[in-house]
C-alpha cells in the first residue's frame, strides 16, 4: 500500500517521497510519488516542495526542488520528460528526451535511463509497470481524461509498443481527491453516464444543510406539490474518480489484485499533500514519476 502519513506527526518527520509497495518489489523501477514537504518553496508556505512552475513561485525555487525530489529517489543524474497537460487522453511512447515540449496526459516508455513525470494537485496519477518487458506508463487522470478512458488507453498503448499484456500489468493509483470530498455538477455524472454502465457506483449525493431551515423549518414550508417547491435545497453530488480508474483498469484486463490505490486524499490532507481545491486555487504541483533503470 502507497504509504500513509501520520496526521499528527512532525513535517520534519516525512521524506519528499511515497511509494507503491506493489511497485517497490521490481529491481529495476525507479518510482515514487511526491509530497508538498521538504523543499524550498515559500509561494504556499514554508519549505514546500512545490515541483511545477507556477506563477507564484520562483523558477529557481523549483529547479531546487526537483533536485530535491530526484535525490530522494536515488537518481539525481537520470533526466526526466514532462507534459503540458490539457485533460486529454493523448498519449505518447517516449524513446528518448524530445526538443519540443509534449503535450498530452501520458507517456509509455521502454527506454532505459528515462523517467516519466507528470504533475497533479488533485487529478489522480497513474503508474503502470509491466515487470516482464520492463516497461513504464503514468497518466494524469482528472474526470475528464477518467471520461476519455485514459488509463484503459494507457493499457492499449503498452500492449500495442510493447507487447504486454494486460494481466502482468501491475498499477499504482496515487494521491488525489477522494470521493468523500470531490463534489462536482450534474453535467460531470452525465458525461459518465454516456460511457459507463456502472455510473451509479461511481456517484453518491448528499443533502445539503442549512443550520437556519433546521431550527425554524416552518418558515420555509410552502403550499407546491412535494418536488416542486424552489424552498428544497439541492443535493450535492460526489464523485470517486479512485473507483472510476480501479474499474477502468480491470475493464482493460489488470487484475484486481495487482492495483494498489493510496488511501489519501489531496482535500483532506492539504498539511501533506497539495490540493486545488482545498487552497481555491492558489497551491503547488506534485509529481508522479516511473523509469527504467539503465
Amino acid at each position: 500500500m502507497i504509504a500513509r502519513a501520520k496526521k499528527k506527526s512532525s513535517r520534519k518527520n516525512h521524506r519528499p517521497l511515497l511509494l507503491a509497495s506493489n511497485l517497490g518489489k521490481i529491481p529495476w523501477l525507479a518510482h515514487g510519488f511526491s509530497t508538498r514537504l521538504g523543499g524550498v518553496s515559500r509561494a504556499y508556505g514554508k519549505g514546500e516542495l512545490n515541483l511545477g512552475y507556477t506563477k507564484d513561485d520562483a523558477r529557481r525555487n523549483v529547479e531546487k526542488n526537483r533536485a530535491i525530489f530526484l535525490k530522494s529517489l536515488g537518481v539525481s543524474k537520470m533526466p526526466w520528460v514532462t507534459l503540458r497537460q490539457v485533460h486529454s487522453d493523448v498519449i505518447h511512447l517516449v524513446e528518448r528526451t524530445p526538443a519540443e515540449p509534449l503535450v498530452g496526459d501520458g507517456m509509455v516508455t521502454a527506454a532505459p535511463g528515462l523517467l516519466l513525470a507528470i504533475q497533479t494537485a488533485d487529478c489522480l496519477p497513474v503508474v503502470l509497470v509491466d515487470a516482464k518487458r520492463r516497461a513504464v506508463g503514468v497518466f494524469h487522470a482528472g474526470w475528464r481524461g477518467t471520461v476519455k478512458r485514459i488509463v484503459e488507453k494507457g493499457v492499449g498503448a503498452m500492449t500495442q509498443h510493447f507487447g504486454s499484456r494486460p494481466g502482468d500489468l501491475s498499477a499504482a493509483i496515487g494521491p488525489g481527491i477522494h470521493g468523500c470530498c470531490y463534489e462536482v455538477g450534474e453535467e460531470v455524472r452525465t458525461e459518465f453516464e454516456s460511457q459507463f454502465d456502472y455510473t451509479a457506483k461511481l456517484f453518491r449525493e448528499s443533502a445539503e444543510s442549512d443550520p437556519v431551515r433546521e431550527k425554524y423549518p416552518l418558515l420555509f414550508l410552502t403550499a407546491r406539490a412535494p418536488g416542486h417547491s424552489y424552498s428544497v435545497l439541492p443535493k450535492k453530488i460526489f464523485l470517486d474518480l479512485v473507483e472510476a480508474n480501479r474499474r477502468q483498469l480491470i475493464a482493460a484486463g489488470v487484475k484486481a489484485k495487482n492495483i494498489e490505490a493510496s488511501p489519501l486524499c489531496t482535500n483532506c490532507n492539504s498539511e501533506l499533500l497539495f490540493s486545488y481545491r482545498a487552497e481555491k486555487g492558489k497551491t503547488g504541483r506534485m509529481m508522479a514519476v516511473a523509469g527504467v533503470w539503465k
